[in-house]
C-alpha cells in the first residue's frame, strides 16, 4: 500500500510509502482520504501522526500523471484532490505533521493540514507551482495565506522558492525545528501525550479554532460557547473537575 495507517497505544500514524519521493498521485490522494475519514471514527485513534518517512515527507504532485490531464479531466479531479486534503484537516482529533526532507507542492499543502508541524532540520519547504505554470490546488493558497498571512503566503506562492527549516519556523510554517532523527520521536511524544488528554474536549476546541477563524468573532464566540457548555453533560468534565478538586489540577486521567 501506498498509505498506511498504524495504530499503537492510541496514536495513529498515516504513513506515505511510495519511494523515491512519495509522489502524490491519484490513488496517494484517495488513499488518504480513506485513511482520514478511519482514523476519524476509530475509537483506538485520539490523535494522529502525518509521516513520511525517514527521508521525505513528500515532494509534491505526480507530474507526469498531471502532465496528461486536460482541463476536463482535472475540472473533476481538483475536486477529489481538495477532498482528499480536506479530510485530513477535519480530523477531529489532534494531528501532527512530522516533516523530513521535502515538503513541496501538495507535500507541503498536507503539511498544512496539520494542527501543528514539527520539521527536521534539513527540511525543505515550498509551494513551487508556480513554476509549472499553475498555482496551488489542495489548499495551498486557503491555509497557507491562514497560517503565515497574506503577504508571506504569496511571496512563496508568487516565486515557488523553497524555504529552509529556519525561516519556515521564523515565518510560522513549522512549529518546531529539530534534528533529523528526532522528528519522529517528538512528534510521537507530542500526539501520545494528548492521546491522554480528554477526546470530546479536544475535539471541541479543534473545531472551536477552526471554525472560528473562518467566520466573525460574534459567530466565533458562538461556536465557542456552545462547545463550552456542551462539555459539562460528558463523563470527562466531571473527571476532570473531581480530580482537580480532591487531587489538585492536572492529575485527572480520561482513558
Amino acid at each position: 500500500m501506498t498509505v498506511t495507517l498504524e495504530v499503537r497505544d492510541h496514536v495513529g500514524t498515516i504513513r506515505l510509502d511510495r519511494p523515491p519521493m512519495n509522489a502524490l498521485d491519484t490513488g496517494v490522494q484517495d488513499r488518504l482520504r480513506e485513511l482520514a475519514a478511519e482514523a476519524s471514527r476509530r475509537d483506538d485513534v485520539r490523535a494522529v501522526i502525518l509521516y513520511g518517512g525517514e527521508k521525505v515527507f513528500a515532494a509534491g504532485a505526480d507530474i507526469k500523471e498531471m502532465q496528461v490531464m486536460d482541463h476536463a479531466a482535472m475540472v473533476g479531479r481538483s475536486k477529489d484532490l481538495q477532498d482528499a486534503f480536506t479530510a485530513v484537516a477535519r480530523i477531529p482529533k489532534p494531528v501532527v505533521a512530522a516533516v523530513t526532507g521535502y515538503a513541496l507542492g501538495g507535500g507541503c499543502e498536507l503539511a498544512l493540514c496539520a494542527d501543528f508541524r514539527i520539521a527536521a532540520d534539513n527540511a525543505k519547504l515550498g509551494q513551487p507551482e508556480i513554476l509549472l505554470g499553475l498555482i496551488p490546488g489542495a489548499g495551498g493558497t486557503q491555509r497557507l495565506a491562514r497560517l503565515v498571512g497574506p503577504a508571506k503566503a504569496k511571496d512563496l506562492i508568487f516565486t515557488g522558492r523553497q524555504v529552509k527549516a529556519e525561516e519556515a519556523l521564523a515565518i510560522g510554517l513549522v512549529d518546531r525545528v529539530v534534528p533529523a532523527a528526532e522528528v519522529y520521536g517528538q512528534a510521537l511524544a507530542w500526539a501520545s501525550r494528548l492521546a491522554k488528554g480528554p477526546a470530546l474536549a479536544l475535539r471541541a476546541a479543534k473545531e472551536a479554532v477552526d471554525a472560528g477563524l473562518e467566520t466573525d468573532i460574534d459567530t466565533g464566540l458562538t461556536i465557542e460557547r456552545t462547545w463550552f457548555a456542551g462539555l459539562f453533560a460528558t463523563e470527562d468534565r466531571e473527571r476532570g473537575m473531581r480530580s482537580f478538586v480532591e487531587e489538585g489540577p492536572g492529575k485527572a486521567t480520561f482513558l
